[in-house]
């Protein structure tokens, strides 16, 4: 059975960083690529970084060179590393495969860049 736990969400000023994380279960999470999404108020979910089984990495345009995405199969844990943060990347962010498997989100953490 599948579960996916956010954390490390927060309020933070315009400019600084923030380290999420992403706690699975199940025996998936070595095998699928891994993306985090983010859902800002009155918008659609979007991607905004990847990871493949293999370890490369994708970003929107919006984020590169500020968002870092890494993995630690041997703890199934997904991080995505946050710098240069922008009040546009106000927004609950979640994590899940790439491209979706299921109907499943965890409950999301939210970032709040804001002075």
């Amino acid at each position: 059975q599948v579960q996916l736990v956010e954390s490390g969400g927060g309020l933070v000023q315009p400019g600084g960083s923030l380290r999420l994380s992403c706690a699975a279960s199940g025996s998936f999470f070595s095998i699928y690529a891994l993306g985090w999404y983010r859902q800002a108020p009155g918008r659609q979910r979007e991607l905004v970084a990847v990871i493949a089984s293999g370890g490369s990495t994708s970003y929107v345009d919006s984020v590169k060179g500020r968002f870092t995405i890494s993995r630690d199969n041997a703890k199934s844990t997904l991080y995505l590393q946050m710098n240069s943060l922008k009040p546009e990347d106000t927004a609950v962010y979640y994590c899940n495969t790439k491209p979706l498997r299921w109907d499943y989100w965890g409950q999301g953490t939210q970032v709040t860049v804001s002075s």
